[in-house]
């Protein structure tokens, strides 16, 4: 009789499902799985900071918990399956501890083949027709390119879309990259403004959330008319009433409006009041930017930190954010140039989660025949907190990821050493200190050191240049670079504070 146990399913099923890598936590069970995944030609990378529990499953696309060994594979094509298609999502999975070392004979559990890759939808055409009509009615149109744009490969025909109609368009954080981040219609330097005021919005895959204000006044038009275009078909009509609601797969939702505009020779001139307004806005912004960037002060603040980062990082590079001013103002000023080559808190403005990002991707890319694009995590002291034994797994598995933690000692906003001393002389630091500080200047260079990987203490604009120079040319293990700015360092005035609503 051929016995194989639950473990060897889970690995197995995995296999034929294509599963590359597995990231996980060992313990009993959990070891065994991990064997048995290496066993089976899965590659397991082991972690050190689990984030992921049973809460998970509120949030899960698919939830499952097997019935016995031989439904082990069934489910876990479903859960393959579910992840890719419709809009991508997590899928959770709960086999029981006891069936793990179980087992079946071999002959009882069905066959499952790898699931095909997800079926492509098209839109309505009167809605396209519809929707190219609203456009050419706009007087201050916009696109915002949405991560659904990204998931769905969207690149080639929103750029040719984008080129052919002449329209201005705004990425969100992870939308970056779609079309490049230099591209002349790119207003995302006047993002307000352009928010503000367009009274047509072609929104390609993007949720009207948090990161969008809802779609509402007053960082919204009231008025505006919106053309939905989504996968998800719950998602429409969400916060506000689209114009035009667009069901289906983004890029070839994009091929049907780029036929539509090509037959009609529809352009939106480049020579309208908005196009004037928005590149005033963008020009204005910029030397507010260059004028903070350039500042040769000790300790640095972000602008100068991030306009040198911005001078070295390949265009190629995978840039990994989280934190709270680190991320925004990252966001403005490192470029993306390629699609899906950014990745940050997301949705839920979840901290943790860079490091785990930046190991998934170096190991990724370390697979590829040559030595694969540059990995670089881009933290917040904070941010960086809640992950930081991750470094190990980074030094373990000699993934050449490049660190940079933007230093301010503390969240939003730290005090330096000689402040933090006299609170210290004030009393018990507990009821003395503001409870947005972190230790004044702490070595999270020395973490990387103690590992073995190479640590730097930035504290000057040559220091940085020197040591981020340095890293991108290392290939041979991770490095973080320990950037100290000025406590009190800010985000340029804001036309709009980020989500606050008072006062306006």
């Amino acid at each position: 009789m051929d016995e194989v146990t639950g473990a060897q399913l889970i690995a197995e099923s995995l296999k034929t499902q294509k599963v590359e890598y597995m990231f996980g936590i060992v313990g009993v069970p959990v070891i065994e799985v991990a064997m048995a995944a290496q066993a089976a030609g899965v590659k397991y990378v082991g972690m050190r900071n689990e984030q992921a529990v049973e809460a998970c499953r509120l949030y899960s696309k698919f939830s499952a918990r097997p019935s016995g060994l031989e439904a082990i594979p069934s489910v876990i094509e479903k859960a393959v399956r579910t992840s890719m298609y419709g809009r991508p999502g997590a899928c959770y999975v709960d086999v029981a501890g006891d069936m793990v070392n179980a087992k079946v004979d071999r002959s009882k559990v069905r066959v499952v083949s790898c699931c095909p890759p997800p079926p492509v939808s098209l839109a309505d055409r009167d809605g396209i027709t519809e929707a190219i009509s609203v456009l050419k009615s706009a007087k201050r149109p916009l696109i915002i390119v949405g991560k659904g744009a990204a998931y769905s490969r969207a690149e080639t025909d929103l750029r040719e879309f984008v080129e052919v109609s002449g329209l201005p368009f705004l990425p969100t954080p992870m939308g970056k990259g779609v079309l490049p981040d230099d591209h002349p219609n790119c207003v995302a330097a006047a993002r307000s403004r352009a928010l503000l005021q367009a009274d047509v919005v072609l929104l390609l895959g993007a949720r009207l959330n948090w990161i969008l204000h809802f779609g509402l006044p007053p960082r919204f038009n009231p008025n505006v008319k919106i053309i939905q275009v989504d996968l998800c078909a719950e998602e429409m009509g969400n916060n506000v009433r689209p114009a035009v609601a667009l069901l289906g797969d983004i890029s070839a939702i994009v091929t049907q409006l780029l036929e539509c505009v090509r037959k009609d020779g529809w352009k939106y001139l480049s020579d309208t009041e908005w196009w004037s307004t928005l590149r005033d806005k963008i020009a204005a912004n910029a030397k507010i930017s260059k004028a903070l960037s350039l500042q040769s002060t000790v300790p640095m603040n972000y602008y100068t930190v991030f306009h040198h980062i911005s001078q070295l990082l390949p265009h190629d590079c995978i840039i990994v954010s989280e934190g709270a001013n680190t991320m925004d103002i990252g966001r403005t000023m490192l470029n993306n140039y390629l699609p899906r080559h950014r990745l940050d808190a997301g949705t839920f403005g979840t901290m943790g989660v860079g490091l785990g990002f930046a190991i998934a991707a170096a190991t990724v890319e370390r697979s590829k025949s040559h030595k694969g694009q540059r990995i670089v995590c881009v933290e917040g002291d904070s941010a960086f907190g809640f992950s930081g034994m991750e470094v190990e797994t980074m030094c373990r598995y000699n993934l050449p990821v490049v660190i940079i933690v933007v230093n301010n000692n503390g969240i939003y906003s730290g005090v330096d050493p000689d402040t933090w001393k006299q609170m210290a002389e004030m009393g018990d630091l507990t009821s003395v200190a503001p409870p947005v500080t972190l230790l004044p200047e702490a070595r999270y260079d020395e973490v990387m050191t103690a590992f073995g990987g190479r640590g730097f203490l930035v504290r000057t604009e040559e220091e940085l240049r020197r040591a981020l120079e340095l890293s991108l040319s290392d290939w041979d293990r991770p490095s973080l670079l320990n950037v100290l700015i000025d406590p009190s360092s800010d985000r340029k005035q804001q036309e709009f504070p980020w989500l606050t609503r008072s006062n306006l």
